[in-house]
């Protein structure tokens, strides 16, 4: 191939892969406004609770397009009787619950969600076996 074919390819390639990564929607929601709240715990170590809200920020991050999350903390070893509830109803060992609050812009985040509107106290349940990793089972109020 000539060198100046190369060098057109080349930048034909260029301006297609930034093309397309200016266009590919960028996903989920925006975390990096979030507020960790600290909540010690006698059942969970910090590193669970840290756990457990890593799962929950890469969760969110993915799928909340068009919110913004705020705060994420332990619901606290207060609310332990849920816990096992969810252990039953999802069959796990181990459940954890986080609570947040996050912003929705105008869009609607995917539609289901209030427009402009801020949700406080939205739930987040992780369950995980003995030894595995935490899983996001289920969200919301409730």
């Amino acid at each position: 191939m000539e060198k100046t074919t190369k060098i057109r390819l080349f930048a034909a390639l260029s301006c297609i892969i930034l093309l397309a990564l200016f266009l590919y929607p960028r996903g989920g929601g925006n975390v990096r406004e979030v507020v960790i709240s600290p909540v010690e715990s006698d059942i969970y170590t910090e590193a669970d609770i840290d756990a457990a809200m890593d799962v929950t920020l890469r969760y969110f991050k993915q799928g909340f397009k068009g919110c913004t999350l705020k705060e994420l903390r332990y619901a606290g070893d207060e609310a332990a009787g849920q816990f096992a509830e969810w252990e039953e109803q999802y069959e796990v060992g181990e459940a954890i619950v986080l609570l947040s609050t996050f912003d929705v812009d105008a869009s609607g985040g995917d539609g289901s969600l209030n427009p402009n509107y801020t949700y406080k106290n939205w739930g987040w349940v992780l369950g995980r076996n003995a030894g595995g990793e935490w899983e996001h089972l289920t969200y919301g109020y409730g």
